[in-house]
C-alpha cells in the first residue's frame, strides 16, 4: 500500500519538483531520475503532444507537463506497473496540480499506454 512515507512516492515527489523547477531556470542540483527524463524530454514531449493534440507542450500547466513527463519516462522505462505509474501521477496531480489537472493527466496517460499498448501487439 502506497503511503506518503514511502521512498518510491517521496522520489517521485523530488523528481516533480525538480522538474518543475528546471521548467523555470536551470537547477544546479537535479536527483538522477529528473536528469535522465531530461535527456529524453523530446521524445516525452512527443508522445505527450501526440496524446493530447488539443494542448500544445509550451501551453500545458507546468506542474501537469511535469508530471507527465515523469510519467511517460516511467511507462517507458517499465520498473512498475502500468497501473501504478498512472495511479501515482494522478495522486501527485491531485496533490499538485489544478482542479482540473487529475483528470488531464489521467487521460492523457491512459492514451498513451493505449498507443504502448497496441505498438506491443
Amino acid at each position: 500500500m502506497k503511503t506518503s512515507t514511502d521512498p518510491r512516492h517521496i522520489r517521485r515527489r523530488e523528481t516533480l519538483k525538480a522538474l518543475f523547477a528546471q521548467g523555470f531556470t536551470k537547477q544546479p542540483e537535479l536527483p538522477d531520475l529528473a536528469k535522465k527524463i531530461l535527456k529524453k524530454k523530446r521524445g516525452i514531449d512527443k508522445k505527450i503532444q501526440a496524446a493530447a493534440p488539443s494542448w500544445p507542450v509550451d501551453n500545458l500547466n507546468r506542474v501537469d507537463l511535469a508530471i507527465l513527463r515523469l510519467a511517460v519516462y516511467e511507462l517507458e522505462e517499465g520498473q512498475a506497473p502500468p497501473k501504478v505509474v498512472i495511479d501515482e501521477a494522478v495522486e501527485l496531480a491531485k496533490e499538485y496540480g489544478s482542479e482540473s489537472s487529475s483528470s488531464f493527466v489521467n487521460g492523457v496517460l491512459g492514451t498513451i499506454f493505449k498507443q504502448n499498448e497496441g505498438e506491443n501487439t
